[in-house]
């Protein structure tokens, strides 16, 4: 039985898994990465977590997104993001400087650290800029951002709007290729 679609799992790596199928299939350790198949017997998702404590609430990765990851393995060995070299969290941004960004976020991504030498520092980000639009996309959070960041974006120029002590301010930024990023609350 699928219950809901479209949800939302946090890995334990805290990255955010979107496209998540709940389930109520029984998932135990050691049967994880199944399939989960409908009653034509299409595979739907890969079963992919439980949790235990909420009476067993199953979740499976949808098949789109499992076959769209294999393609990226099975083609270059792994995932690629784009990196900028930033740790960020979702914060409020104040409406009055909102209106006069002209962005309708209510949300954006503040970056917490700068790496130096990294894309964004070099291009002149630095910590407390709140992150509202991305190549003319809002950024609503950290979440939002890191999704922005993909694989299409490595080695081009990207602009990057950012609050700066109540000011809009435009940055293009070049991001690249980081296969060995450690923490996803990093962009």
């Amino acid at each position: 039985m699928i219950s809901a679609l479209g949800r939302s799992l946090r890995a334990r790596t805290g990255r955010l898994i979107e496209d998540v199928i709940q389930t109520d299939a029984a998932l135990n350790p050691g049967n994880s990465g199944g399939p989960l198949v409908s009653s034509r017997g299409e595979v739907v998702g890969v079963n992919t977590a439980v949790i235990a404590g909420a009476q067993g609430i199953c979740f499976a990765v949808a098949s789109n997104t499992a076959q769209f990851v294999l393609g990226e393995i099975l083609q270059l060995g792994r995932v690629r993001r784009a990196f900028i070299g930033i740790a960020a969290q979702t914060v409020a941004v104040p409406r009055r400087h909102a209106r006069a960004a002209e962005a309708d976020n209510a949300f954006g991504a503040m970056i917490t650290a700068c790496e130096p030498g990294r894309p964004a520092d070099v291009a002149g980000l630095m910590s407390y800029d709140v992150v509202v639009r991305l190549d003319g996309e809002p950024v609503t959070g950290v979440d939002d951002l890191i999704r922005r960041l993909n694989a299409e974006r490595i080695g081009r120029a990207v602009k990057i709007d950012v609050l700066r002590r109540g000011q809009l301010r435009t940055f293009e930024v070049r991001p690249t290729e980081r296969a060995d990023v450690a923490s996803s609350r990093r962009g």
